[in-house]
């Protein structure tokens, strides 16, 4: 991929086959995980009736979705009291179906705007701000199942397992830095 261009109130960039695939594929299985969340989010009698959708109260069992949808309300590690346990499921209840609805939407941005096959995008500014959070999402979803860390060197012995991500996670870190470069231009 080269550096994405602005030009007025558009973004450009261009995806070769290869980086079209992985990044469809990679925000699809993003999309797949946040979606079953929602699946499992209870029936809720009042909600139906008021309209106000609530989620679930507790926080994914799964690491990476635990991280695409933190706590709203950071506990006490060593003893969280009852009242802070309340505060964070109410928290997580109330907040986190706009969440999930915000990250599926900008997942579905970049899948309609991405081609299949590579080639050229073209993008509005709204829907550049969605392939940033997207890619966002897709960059803290395959560094917590790689468990990159600060100390992580940029490059892995090729018999570990994890260095063909670690190349994944580093290629996606260039393509937001230069979307977020070109937005700044002008």
């Amino acid at each position: 991929m080269k550096p994405w261009k602005r030009k007025g109130d558009k973004v450009f960039g261009e995806l070769d086959k290869q980086e079209a695939a992985v990044l469809r594929g990679l925000v699809s299985q993003i999309d797949d995980m946040l979606k079953a969340r929602i699946e499992e989010t209870p029936q809720d009698e009042l909600a139906e009736l008021t309209g106000i959708r609530t989620g679930p109260t507790t926080s994914p069992d799964d690491p990476v979705l635990s991280r695409l949808l933190p706590d709203f309300h950071r506990l006490d590690d060593d003893n969280p009291s009852k009242a802070e346990l309340d505060s964070a499921a109410v928290l997580r209840s109330i907040h986190e179906p706009t969440l999930l609805d915000l990250k599926t939407g900008v997942a579905g941005v970049v899948l309609d705007t991405c081609p299949m096959f590579g080639g050229g995008v073209r993008l509005s500014l709204e829907q550049a701000d969605a392939w940033l959070s997207a890619l966002n999402d897709v960059r803290l979803a395959l560094g917590t199942a790689i468990d990159i860390s600060d100390d992580m060197p940029d490059e892995l012995p090729d018999d570990d397992p994890r260095s063909p991500h670690l190349a994944v996670y580093h290629w996606l870190t260039w393509v937001q830095e230069s979307l977020v470069q070109a937005l700044s231009a002008e």
